[in-house]
């Protein structure tokens, strides 16, 4: 049978423990220090020695494995919050939007639109967001809305268009506004 020495059970002692808890540690083979940080954590202490509490049970393992015991037992669920289909976050400082919120409303915190009004490129629709709620095509940047119609008139799948515009090379965009000036005259 396992004993643990006389300072590891004086250290026991102080932190809270009986002569028949430490018994009980005993009884289960743990003769030292470095079996309690075999044991590992708090639960697995209270496993195998049921007649500790969950936090004499931590201030052991604290002691024994020299860092922080996770709360066991004892501690209440932490509750999961859940954000409503209905609720609408700043898209430049994600902050949480009132209930009363409308598309196109400022920011409380921030004052800019939380959720700007862009066109789409496909099918002429606006509205807020990444993708357009009538085709469901991403919705291009504003500034280059005019660069996406020009490639779909081209001939570009729907899905292809923005993937498009964010890997073109400025050069290459340049050209593409020379043409879309051509068309405006």
């Amino acid at each position: 049978m396992a004993e643990l020495s006389n300072l590891e059970k004086n250290i026991l002692k102080a932190k809270g423990a009986t002569e028949e808890q430490i018994a009980s540690i005993e009884g289960v083979g743990i003769g030292s220090r470095a079996d309690l940080a075999v044991v590992g954590d708090a639960e697995t202490l209270l496993q195998l020695v049921p007649a500790l509490d969950a936090a004499l049970a931590g201030a052991i393992m604290t002691w024994a494995t020299g860092r922080a015991a996770v709360a066991v037992a004892a501690a209440a669920p932490t509750p999961m919050l859940v954000d409503g289909a209905d609720v609408v976050y700043c898209v430049h400082c994600k902050a949480k939007q009132p209930k009363d919120y409308k598309s196109g409303d400022l920011c409380i915190s921030c004052g800019k639109q939380a959720e700007p009004v862009r066109s789409c490129f496909w099918c002429g629709s606006s509205g807020p967001g990444a993708f357009c709620r009538e085709c469901g095509a991403e919705l291009v940047p504003p500034a280059e809305l005019d660069l996406a119609v020009l490639l779909r008139h081209e001939g570009l799948p729907k899905d292809e268009v923005p993937r498009r515009l964010r890997t073109m090379p400025p050069d290459e965009k340049d050209m593409l506004w020379s043409r879309v000036r051509k068309f405006r005259q």
